[in-house]
């Protein structure tokens, strides 16, 4: 198995990228193509010991960044190390492709490069949540700001497959973010995506509302992309807001600081469950070709881990079975 990796995307690109991308060669098993400014990149990789055979290195002397406009900078820099990285994967250099870059970018280079799979309107930007039962999957996390029902429940059929094939949950609970858990809340959007949902071959339990999430009321977290974006945003700062307000307190004294010792252990613990390195990214789900989206702020670690991702993407067939899926819906539509 090859993975091309973007060697330029991130704010710790190029040395955290490269790094995460040699501990994955030796750890997972792997080839690697590294994409991005060939000097500065064999730089970085001097400083390791690794098989050389098994990373290359593909030139690219421009960069795509967060100011760039996404659909003009997919088309005017040309090489750059996000379209010549999309582009290798296209030919079939590589397996899959990983990005720690511009997520507009990623998005556009999905869709005007590597292209959809036939019969899915849109594909879908996700986002691995972190619940008390484990990880859920949200589905959109803020590629598609309007949607119709359809795309929703083409999300739920991609996010139920990804989840119950990468994440080995059985049989996966699809729940619609709604703002009460009676069928007929909600919006004409919402309202109709749950009429389609309810009808499809997946296990959907119904609307669960915002506060349900973190509960793990559902493994895959179906949304448009505008409430599923405002979900995941609001839970990273309640996250950080929490965490700041617990070390303020147990720093606070020498009676707290004395129980912070003791529950160290637990904290990190917490800490490591919420942490996004631990997973490193997360598909991009509709593509002809598999796809992962790193954190923009990822270091070597959660680069390691976002390859573990795409491997398992890639072992999985994810690609072929929302293929055959999709098929299958469409046949019986029209029947």
């Amino acid at each position: 198995m090859k993975i091309i990796i973007d060697g330029m995307g991130g704010d710790n690109a190029p040395s955290e990228i490269v790094k995460g991308c040699v501990d994955a060669v030796i750890e997972y098993d792997i080839d690697a193509i590294i994409v991005g400014k060939e000097q500065l990149i064999k730089q970085e990789l001097s400083k390791y010991k690794y098989p050389s055979s098994r990373i290359q290195i593909l030139n690219a002397d421009d960069i795509i960044t967060n100011d760039d406009d996404p659909a003009i900078a997919i088309r005017r820099k040309k090489n750059s190390s996000l379209v010549v990285g999309l582009n290798a994967l296209k030919n079939g250099l590589g397996d899959g492709f990983i990005s720690a870059g511009s997520t507009g970018a990623l998005l556009a280079g999905g869709l005007f490069i590597v292209k959809r799979i036939p019969g899915i309107d849109r594909a879908a930007l996700t986002s691995v949540y972190p619940t008390t039962k484990g990880m859920s999957l949200l589905v959109d996390a803020g590629a598609n700001v309007d949607c119709k029902p359809e795309y929703l429940k083409q999300f739920a059929i991609m996010g139920s497959i990804y989840v119950e094939n990468v994440l080995g949950k059985k049989n996966p609970r699809v729940g619609l973010v709604n703002i009460g858990t009676e069928e007929g809340k909600g919006n004409s959007l919402a309202k109709e995506a749950y009429n389609l949902l309810k009808n499809e071959n997946i296990n959907f339990i119904g609307n669960v509302e915002a506060r349900d999430l973190p509960t793990g009321e559902a493994d895959v977290i179906v949304a448009d992309g505008f409430v599923g974006n405002v979900v995941l945003k609001l839970t990273e700062g309640m996250a950080i807001s929490i965490f700041s307000i617990l070390k303020e307190s147990l720093l606070e004294n020498t009676k707290s600081k004395f129980a912070a010792m003791l529950l160290k252990p637990q904290l990190s613990e917490i800490k490591k469950k919420m942490d996004y390195r631990e997973y490193g990214g997360a598909p991009l789900l509709g593509t002809k070709l598999p796809i992962v989206k790193a954190h923009g702020s990822s270091d070597a670690y959660a680069i390691k881990n976002g390859i573990k991702q795409l491997v398992q993407f890639i072992k999985n067939d994810i690609i072929q079975t929302i293929e055959k899926n999709i098929n299958e819906d469409l046949r019986n539509q029209e029947g």
